[in-house]
């Protein structure tokens, strides 16, 4: 059987997963924050409802705000206050100080990053990388995680994209990018 592609509509969890956590399914969640009136809410009035009339830990309050959000045509998917945010990552077999070598310097990316927008911010050596893209107003944070002696991980997360179709032109852009850089790391 064929997995049902999520969409904006669709939970990211399942009934059984927000049911164990919080009681209700997500049809009764959507039920009692439709009868609140949460499709008239902005995003902290509709957590403030749900904390303060329903016993739901804060994680889960955002949850719940976020999928009835998306699932009621308030919210797109990656839509965030700031705009649109993706993220995209690759667990790559390289020690973490070769990985971050691969990003901490122009003529690095250079052999594998077609567009290099990327203008640094704050760097943390093996651990992260912050800055802007293309001189415009979005965000990259880059995270460097070790899973074990040689072998780690790097997400990259894009935020304060325009719109959806930027964060999907964006996801794209970061996926292709992160499959060249590990496959020129692993070539070496």
């Amino acid at each position: 059987m064929a997995a049902k592609k999520a969409n904006s509509t669709t939970p990211r969890m399942s009934d059984d997963a927000v049911k164990a956590k919080t009681g209700k399914t997500w049809k009764q969640w959507f039920t009692i924050l439709d009868k609140a009136g949460a499709k008239k809410m902005n995003h902290p009035e509709i957590v403030k409802c749900l904390s303060e009339s329903h016993d739901v830990g804060p994680w889960w309050r955002q949850m719940v705000t976020v999928t009835y959000e998306q699932a009621r045509g308030l919210r797109k998917q990656h839509q965030r206050p700031d705009g649109f945010q993706i993220s995209v990552s690759r667990t790559i077999p390289v020690p973490i100080a070769g990985l971050y070598k691969a990003f901490a310097t122009e003529k690095a990316r250079n052999s594998w990053l077609t567009e290099d927008g990327l203008e640094v911010s704050t760097a943390k050596a093996n651990k992260s990388i912050r800055g802007a893209w293309n001189e415009v107003k979005t965000s990259l944070e880059i995270s460097f995680i070790p899973k074990g002696e040689d072998k780690s991980q790097v997400v990259v997360t894009h935020s304060k994209l325009p719109n959806a179709k930027a964060s999907a032109t964006m996801k794209a852009f970061w996926s292709k990018a992160l499959d060249r850089l590990r496959d020129t790391l692993v070539a070496k």
